[in-house]
This record gives structure tokens, sequence and C-alpha cells, in this order.
């Protein structure tokens, strides 16, 4: 029976993974998460006390290490750097190098924000890393320790998740409860990507040897306006959508604006595609809007 560990468990990732695998008997489930949770099935592990986390990996020697941990509000990573950089950079750093210790693998989950996002192509692997937020440098910062420290590691970049959570979605839903019109962003474009989609792409590849870095977004691509539009027509609400620029909604966190990401490796190499946008999301809806 391999030993699975998860960080963030009680994210939308974590829950995914969590739904995916608990009934699969070949794998033992170790959930961990900043806080535990009341039924005690998620333990609590701080990943930015590096003591703890060696301590918690060399005690149970995990077969797969998956980190879905991370602070990923981008505008709040502007004021609070410091708490930025030690879960999105050292928090990593400190699971690559207790991985390493048990040769255990290693999976790790990054994001569009690691690009600039000015040019209009979509973005394969190869592409050069030019972060221009504090969330985008620390996340890249964590991508590349994981690379230094680990021996066995699987970097997955991945954009606009939802799941069973906070996310778009659930803004977008609770917006219309109390307005007929909402303005939203129309010249910001990535992916709309399912957690579990995601989920799927992990539990595919933590069964391989296949190492190194990953795009990991569902197919196609949209605007923020264009994934609100398509949010409501699921819920059956009548929301009048106004189509905004980025300029006309400024915040702290420079936004890439362009962020659609090419899974070429996961093609290439695996001949593995993810789902449409629009057809993961309907599958979600389904689920999901009421």
């Amino acid at each position: 029976m391999k030993r699975i560990m998860f960080t963030g468990a009680a994210g939308q990732l974590g829950l995914a993974l969590y739904r995916l695998l608990n009934d699969q008997e070949e794998y033992e489930l170790l959930r961990t998460s900043a806080v535990a949770s009341a039924d005690g099935l998620i333990e609590s592990l701080d990943i930015t006390e590096e003591a703890a986390v060696s301590e918690y990996i060399m005690r149970e020697r995990p077969d797969i290490i998956i980190n879905c941990a991370a602070i990923t509000a981008v505008d709040l990573c502007e004021i609070e750097q410091e708490k930025a950089y030690n879960i999105n950079a050292l928090g990593p750093k400190y699971l690559a190098i207790a991985a390493t210790k048990v040769d255990a693998k290693l999976v790790h989950i990054s994001t569009d924000y690691v690009f600039d996002g000015q040019g209009f192509v979509s973005l394969d692997e190869d592409a050069i890393a030019n972060p221009t937020s504090v969330y985008g440098k620390t996340k890249n910062a964590g991508d590349e320790f994981v690379k230094k420290y680990c021996n066995k590691y699987f970097i997955l970049r991945t954009a606009w998740v939802y799941g069973e959570g906070k996310n778009f979605v659930k803004t977008m839903l609770h917006l219309a409860e109390n307005n007929t019109k909402i303005r939203v962003v129309s010249d910001q474009f990535g992916t709309p990507t399912s957690a579990l989609e995601l989920a799927r792409v992990i539990i595919y590849l933590m069964e391989t040897e296949s190492f190194g870095t990953y795009h990991a977004t569902c197919e196609g691509s949209a605007s923020w306006y264009d994934f609100a539009v398509a949010i409501f027509e699921a819920a059956g609400k009548k929301v009048e959508v106004e189509a905004i620029s980025t300029a006309d909604y400024p915040t702290p966190a420079a936004r890439p604006m362009y962020s659609v990401l090419d899974n070429k490796a996961l093609r290439e190499r695996h001949g593995y595609y993810m789902k449409d946008w629009k057809e993961a999301f309907r599958e979600y809806a389904e689920e999901y809007i009421k």
C-alpha cells in the first residue's frame, strides 16, 4: 500500500484528490493542513516550520507527497510579503529536502503567475518565467527550490482553479444574489480549470517516473467576462454582465493579461489531454450549481 501525503488538504485541490483517492484500496492517505480538521481526518502541519516538516515526513515516510498548500490571495501577498515567501517558497523547499531524504516523489502545484502574461501567445513549459507580482515571485522561488532540492519531482503549473470551496464561481453567484448587473474584467485571458480535472492529472503522473515541469490547465481559453457569463447561464441567473478593462478595476497585484498555458509536456510525453474548460465546467455545474 502506497502512502500519499497531502498538504493543503482542506483546500479545493486537496478535497478533489481526497474524493478520487479515498476509496482506492492501494493508497493510504495522510492529510495535513495548517489547521487540523475538527473530525481529526486532517492533521495540523505548518510547512513553514522546517523541523516539523522533516519530523513528520521522516516519521510517516510517505511514498508520494502532494503539495497543495499555498497562499493564493494575490493581493494579500503584496501586503504580507514575508508570509507569502514563507508559505510559497520556503514551504516547498522544506518539503523537497525531506522528500529526498525518504526517497519520496513530490508533486508541487505552481501557477500561471510565474509568467508576466504580456505576449498574446499560449505558454508551454519552455517559456521563460518572469513574475511581476509578489505571489508570482514567491511561487517561482518555490518551484526553483523544488528543482534544486528534490530528486523526484513533478511541478504542475495551473490556473484559474475552481472546485469545492472559495473560488470565482462562488464569488459570482454570491454577487448575483443582490445585484442584477455585475462588472467583470474582459481583457485578461486564461483557462478556467476544474480542481477535479487537475486532481486526475496528478493521480496519473504520480504513478509514473516521468519527472519534470508540466502545464496542467483545461483546454481552451476565456476571459473572466466569458467565465462569468458561463457561470450565470449554468445557474439560470438573469444578470447583466458588463465587460470592463483591467484599468477600470485596479488591484494591488499585477495580473497576467494573457496566461493561457499550453499543456505541451502532457500531450507530447504522455498523449494526455485534459477536458475543454467548458466541458469540465458543465461537470462541475451539474453537481454544485443548483
